[in-house]
């Protein structure tokens, strides 16, 4: 363009004569011509109109196959290069393959969907999971990553789960409700099986009882994309990554469960409120306090994230919750029982009492016993004492098996089953408290379960403390007569020490 412009006013403003112009600056004269009239390169210009093109005619084809790949599974459509393989096999094409990328390019780009920008007032949310990879425990493992965002002010909050499930998208709620201060009035969601038990149209929706539990509570509107449109919820879905990519970035490493990843998400998604995003007149954490006053207030009432089920407890006392099994005493066995699962813990209730309580296990197919749960039973049946699969591994401190050995010494057979009763106060104490009940025992000569049992209780007794006047002046003039004890003076009559 500098050369243009420079022979341009060489010979147009300084009178330097075309033949000059053309020796000095090394062109033809139709070169010369050309930057004559033409204030800027014209760019390439046809001459002549373009040949029809070999792969014209089999164009409808090509368009039928993209066409019908829009039904297809998104890693199972056609490329361009398979698009020419069956042009030659089927239809025996005779061009190259250049032209039939081009030709796909060109539908894809004139077929491409166009969106509507939404506008999005204060106080709406939008949730999703995503997946990220963390090390846990020095192992390799894929969590889930649930995001809900606000994409009035562009605030997020992230937090990661063993699983996508329910407990999870409870838990994750409860959570960017606690951590936004207020609950957004509306909230946008893809149709997951968590929340849609059935779509029972364009828009119709059948939701789980869980997640109505949860809309009653909170009060919030829901809002289902329609199906394969996952724009109508873009913003999560762009911030989904933008949590993935900035806050689990190095991949993070995690001992004893997510709860310390957990923290350093939140502190990560306030530290982000400081920051202004492009196009908005403020920063996040200031929009997000104009954009608490359109929220709804939190409820009252704690609300109890967790997965309800009513299995019932087989012959081995088990009852089984997501493909694990957990013990419940052996009076509950071939009873059905209701099974409260949230992220940490798993409680097992009959009627309006917790009988069973667990540690909530993300793995599968694992059997978790509570020994105390087969006491009773084995009470019964003391043959199976060493041989039962839930005591196995079970470490009682040294005073227990110095306690069996003295009580099966003294009662021979019924040993084993006062030793068994013995261990049934753990039913109602601690292992702490029933080692010093037995320690005391064991230093008094005392074997016997009885004995155990009453050193126990005593121990658990609280010393009778004396009433206190101070604070209480209208007390001070309440008169007590001492008590008669005349009347019992016969009871002794005539009775020699």
């Amino acid at each position: 363009m500098e050369n243009w412009a420079e022979i341009r006013r060489r010979v147009l403003a300084e009178g330097l004569s075309g033949r000059a112009a053309c020796r000095e600056s090394k062109i033809h004269w139709k070169t010369l011509k050309k930057i004559l009239d033409h204030a800027e390169p014209p760019g390439y210009r046809r001459t002549k109109p373009q040949r029809p093109s070999i792969l014209e005619p089999l164009l409808p084809v090509v368009h039928q196959i993209l066409e019908d790949d829009r039904k297809a599974p998104r890693k199972q459509r056609h490329t361009a290069k398979r698009i020419f393989d069956r042009l030659r096999a089927e239809h025996g094409y005779q061009g190259g393959l250049t032209m039939v990328k081009v030709a796909v390019r060109a539908w894809r780009t004139r077929t491409a969907e166009v969106f509507v920008p939404l506008a999005h007032p204060p106080g709406e949310a939008q949730a999703d999971f995503g997946h990220a990879e963390v090390v846990l425990d020095g192992r390799p493992t894929k969590v889930a990553v649930f995001v809900m965002t606000l994409p009035y002010s562009d605030a997020i909050f992230a937090c990661t789960f063993p699983r996508e499930c329910t407990e999870a998208f409870l838990e994750g709620h409860v959570r960017a409700f606690e951590f936004f201060g207020g609950v957004p009035r509306r909230i946008s969601y893809d149709n997951s099986r968590i929340a849609v038990a059935r779509i029972t149209g364009t828009r119709g929706r059948k939701l789980t009882a869980e997640f109505l539990r949860l809309k009653s509570h909170h009060l919030f509107k829901e809002h289902f994309c329609l199906i394969r449109r996952p724009n109508e919820k873009g913003h999560v879905e762009t911030l989904v990554g933008f949590a993935r990519r900035n806050f689990l970035v190095p991949v993070p490493a995690v001992h004893g469960g997510l709860e310390s990843l957990n923290a350093r998400l939140e502190v990560d998604g306030r530290e982000d409120l400081a920051r202004r995003v492009r196009g908005k007149p403020a920063t996040k954490a200031e929009l997000l306090a104009e954009e608490r006053a359109t929220m709804l207030p939190p409820p009252s009432e704690t609300f109890l994230a967790a997965r309800v089920e009513q299995p019932r407890a087989d012959s081995l006392s088990l009852v089984r919750f997501d493909t694990n099994d957990y013990s419940v005493p052996t009076a509950y066995a071939h009873h059905r029982l209701t099974a409260v699962g949230t992220v940490d813990t798993l409680r097992i209730v009959a009627g309006d009492r917790v009988v069973a309580e667990h540690k909530r296990c993300w793995d599968r197919e694992r059997v978790f016993y509570d020994p105390v749960h087969y006491l009773a039973l084995l009470e019964r049946k003391p043959g199976a004492l060493d041989f039962a699969a839930p005591l196995s591994g079970w470490e009682l401190p040294v005073c227990f098996g110095v306690l069996r050995r003295r009580l099966e010494a003294e009662f021979a057979g019924p040993g084993t089953r006062q030793f068994i009763k013995v261990l049934r106060l753990l039913e109602g104490s601690s292992l702490r408290e029933l080692t010093r009940a037995v320690e005391r025992a064991l230093e008094l000569g005392l074997a016997d379960a009885d004995a155990v049992r009453l050193i126990l209780e005593h121990r658990g007794e609280e010393p009778v403390g004396l009433f206190s006047l101070d604070g209480r002046p209208h007390l001070k003039r309440v008169g007590v007569p001492s008590p008669d004890l005349s009347a019992y003076a016969s009871l002794t009559a005539g009775v020699t020490p």
